[in-house]
Parts: structure tokens; C-alpha cells; sequence
């Protein structure tokens, strides 16, 4: 007698889900890169406040977050359909990239 396999096919549907879409997924990086660099260019002034919630960088991943679930409510479908789970780490792994770049040429800017 051989052992039941009762999670065997739960597991196997689980595991297909379709292709993710190349303009949303354009779109998510673009969307990061743009609020990153943005963000880092005030990051100096700290607009938001002092504290570490207030800190640019923060309110960066904070509005991607936002971006994320608006994009849930909006499609009416879980969010790894249309951008997968390790795009969406790299669209925040690029958004902290520009958010440096940012920085570093607002540190490099002339004051008027």
C-alpha cells in the first residue's frame, strides 16, 4: 500500500500562475525608480519631520506600499497575478538604488 497524497494535487495548482504582464511590470519599475529618485533629492530637507517614520526613505516604501494595495483594490485580483513576488523585491531594491542616486546629486546640487 503506497502513502496517501493529499495535499499532492493542492500543491501542483498552486505552483502554476499566469505571466505576469510586461507593462505592469514597466510601469512598477518606473514607478519606484521616479518616487525614489524624487524622494532622495528632498531627502535632505527632511519635509516630513525629524523623526524616523518622517524620514524620506520610509515615506518612500510607504507610498509603494500604498501604490501596492490601491493596485489590489483596483484589479480585483491578488497582486503577485499581475507583478510577481521577486519583481516586486526588485522594483524596491531599485527604488532604494535611486533613492541613493537621489541623494547623492541633491548633495551635489548648487544652493541658490
Amino acid at each position: 500500500m503506497s502513502a496517501p497524497k493529499r495535499f499532492e494535487s493542492s500543491r501542483r495548482g498552486s505552483q502554476s500562475s499566469p505571466n505576469p504582464s510586461p507593462r505592469a511590470l514597466g510601469i512598477w519599475f518606473a514607478a519606484m525608480i521616479g518616487a525614489g529618485f524624487a524622494f532622495g533629492l528632498i531627502g535632505d530637507r527632511r519635509p516630513f519631520g525629524e523623526g524616523l517614520f518622517a524620514h524620506p526613505l520610509m515615506m518612500l516604501f510607504a507610498a509603494g506600499a500604498a501604490g501596492i494595495l490601491v493596485l489590489r483594490a483596483i484589479i480585483a485580483r491578488p497582486v503577485p497575478e499581475i507583478i510577481p513576488e521577486r519583481m516586486l523585491l526588485f522594483g524596491c531594491f531599485a527604488a532604494l538604488a535611486a533613492f541613493l542616486a537621489g541623494n547623492i546629486v541633491a548633495a551635489r546640487l548648487p544652493v541658490f
